[in-house]
């Protein structure tokens, strides 16, 4: 019985702070499974023993949230709802009455209060008794309606939830790949709780309805369906759902299965609810759960496999996360053979070993996990070295979280910055390169300096098994590299990102220095200093930069792998030079503006952002425009000229 109280203590301790990680912080130090595995033994421990402890997580709905939002308590308590995982159980637990089944949507829980048609408050869940006032935030999510025709007092429950689609658009805005959201649960909570309402309505939240608490003066015939109804009309975006029986509940449970993979909102199941109003609520509740209402969680896919090893993967923050790579299993329609373990703490309990017969599953559907290690060798060893650089590794510890990383301040996992612009447009222009996807192949040892780029097709089978990477994505990045092997010199030099070597000093650069490439790096300060727009600053930081011999062999390798078009040396002077240009509004003889301004570079000129006592030419095909442009180079008398001007002076 001891042993058995103390696993109770134990369980109670590890899902606690678990939960609040999940619940208050906006985090997770665990997976779904593993919280639902722990809680099930918890929950049996306690019918066995007949001793639940008065922290325990089977009694408790939540924790407190924190922040400086006004908090306030709800009106009625906000209650978890019980689980199953059996399609059966659902069967069973609707019996003879009719019921909707819904999505259960992964997003942050929200009340909304209306009055004689407005809306007058909005609450988060919170700990379910006490949540935080945010009707700010709530008049700026994309689809809540402020006024509704319904003029008596209205209140009801919804999920606010940010989309995939929109989460994936927000994450490729942020060019810092560890700055990123983990899920869209994490940045639609973070979103809902701003203390700045313009930050949520950049966001696109959504809201959807999943029930309604009361409608002053409406009859709903004793039915929910009626009540979902009748939001719709008042114009919430309501839950989507299916109307089912005992007997049409099972097709309805697979049909919802087969949209989830494509489900644009996050889900991590379904609702079942009875439509009779009443009888759910003549059920009751229990101190942690209503009875009218069950969750649908999914039966994870598990499949076992066996462990090849365990690869480590580096990232720009110096953290080297253990990664599984195993015998390609098929899991809920897509073959699966890598998945993250995450951190050092996760992997020792799990006990790897190469060899190992493990078991994996989807959670959500979506994201490879480890569910369980058969065999538990536990003879994975951590290594003593990056993977990138080679360079000294060291254990740290957060909380009760271990996590490798590497010590070398210069590795190549921290230089993702580097290689992301020596494939961007200007630069190498390779499609199919973005930061996430170096990040991987540098944390993988695929790339560790620019050279590298061109072997990639060295790891075929490597990338081809990298989730969200396929053939098709691999093809056509080998095409994309090939065709950036064939490139100029001046995107080369601003490829290499020597400090304030942009585009235009790079294009500078070289035709001063006729393309030669060797000259150009052997140039002393005098003769970088004697091209336009290169100061002191700009050539001490090129002689820096070529003063290092590994520098110089790395451009060495990197010119091997290249082959570079030659470029008409100017002979004698362009005719822009010495003069900077600025260009606004739109053009009409040029593709863009960036086309107009490689016409000038390529005479001379310079084009700048802004007009000042240095511009020699504003070009605005609107000579007359009141523009801030206009009016500034009119106070300077700078010459304001359109196209057709420019063409006459570039054909002179």
């Amino acid at each position: 019985m001891d042993g058995k109280i103390n696993r109770i203590k134990e369980l109670i301790q590890v899902l606690t702070e678990a939960g609040k990680a999940y619940y208050q912080e906006n985090r997770e130090i665990m997976s779904n499974y593993e919280y639902d595995k722990l809680y099930d033994e918890l929950q049996a421990l306690e019918q066995e023993t007949g001793i639940i402890l008065s922290k325990s997580p089977t009694q408790n709905v939540g924790y407190q949230v924190v922040g400086v939002l006004p908090k306030e308590a709800h009106e009625s308590p906000m209650l978890s709802l019980d689980k199953t995982k059996s399609p059966e159980s659902l069967e069973e637990w609707l019996g003879d009455q009719p019921g909707i089944l819904s999505w259960k949507l992964d997003g942050l829980t929200v009340v909304l209060v209306y009055n004689h048609g407005t809306l007058q408050k909005a609450v988060t869940r919170g700990n379910g008794e006490i949540g935080e006032v945010i009707t700010n935030n709530a008049r700026v999510f994309s689809n809540i309606p402020v006024n509704i025709s319904h003029r008596g007092e209205l209140v009801l429950r919804g999920e606010a939830v940010i989309k995939y689609s929109e989460f994936n658009r927000i994450n490729e805005e942020i060019e810092d790949v560890a700055a990123r959201y983990k899920n869209p649960r994490n940045l639609c909570s973070g979103s809902v709780r701003q203390l700045n309402n313009q930050i949520t309505a950049s966001r696109n939240v959504n809201f959807n309805a999943f029930g309604l608490v009361t409608a002053e003066g409406v009859d709903f015939e004793n039915s929910r369906r009626s009540q979902l109804q009748w939001l719709k009309n008042q114009g919430f975006d309501v839950v989507d759902y299916k109307m089912v029986t005992k007997d049409t509940l099972r097709e309805a449970v697979e049909e919802f299965a087969k949209e989830a993979p494509g489900y644009d909102f996050p889900s991590d199941g379904l609702v079942l609810m009875f439509d009779d109003i009443a009888y759910g609520e003549s059920l009751g509740r229990t101190a942690k759960f209503p009875r009218n209402a069950i969750a649908f969680k999914w039966a994870d896919e598990i499949r076992e496999t066996k462990l090849n090893y365990i690869e480590w993967s580096a990232s720009r923050t110096g953290l080297i996360n253990p990664v599984a790579i195993f015998d390609p299993v098929e899991l809920e329609g897509t073959t699966v053979s890598r998945a993250s373990v995450h951190n050092l703490s996760i992997m020792e309990a799990l006990e790897l070993g190469e060899g190992d017969q493990i078991t994996v599953y989807k959670a959500n559907m979506i994201i490879p996990q480890i569910a369980d290690n058969l065999t538990r060798s536990n003879t994975v060893h951590v290594p003593e070295q990056c993977p990138v650089c080679q360079g000294k590794t060291e254990i740290r510890k957060a909380g009760e979280v271990k996590s490798l990383y590497c010590t070398n301040p210069d590795c190549q996992a921290k230089r993702i910055k580097s290689f992301s612009l020596f494939v961007s447009r200007d630069a190498l222009n390779i499609d199919g390169l973005s930061e996430a996807t170096l990040e991987k192949f540098i944390g993988a040892g695929f790339i560790r300096e620019f050279k590298d780029i061109f072997h990639l097709r060295d790891y075929e089978e490597a990338i081809t098994t990298m989730e969200g990477f396929g053939r098709k994505s691999f093809d056509n990045l080998i095409a994309a590299i090939e065709k950036s092997s064939h490139t100029t010199l001046p995107r080369v030099v601003y490829g290499l990102g020597i400090a304030g070597i942009g585009v235009a000093n790079a294009k500078m650069l070289c035709r001063e220095f006729k393309y030669d490439f060797e000259r150009m790096r052997r140039a002393e300060e005098e003769d970088l200093m004697a091209v336009n727009g290169i100061g002191k600053v700009l050539a001490e930081g090129w002689i820096n930069y070529f003063k290092e011999d590994k520098n110089n062999e790395a451009v060495d390798r990197l010119l091997s792998e290249l082959t570079l078009k030659q470029e008409a040396a100017a002979e004698g002077a362009g005719k822009f030079d010495n003069m900077v240009f600025v260009i606004t509004g739109s053009v009409e003889r040029f593709a863009n503006r960036k086309e107009l301004q490689e016409v000038i570079e390529a005479q001379g000129g310079k084009v700048t952002g802004s007009v000042t006592s240095k511009t020699t030419y504003l070009i605005n095909n609107d000579t007359m425009s009141a523009s801030s442009k206009n009016k500034k180079a009119k106070e300077l008398e700078v010459p304001i000229i359109s196209e057709e001007d420019f063409m006459r002076m570039l054909e002179e």
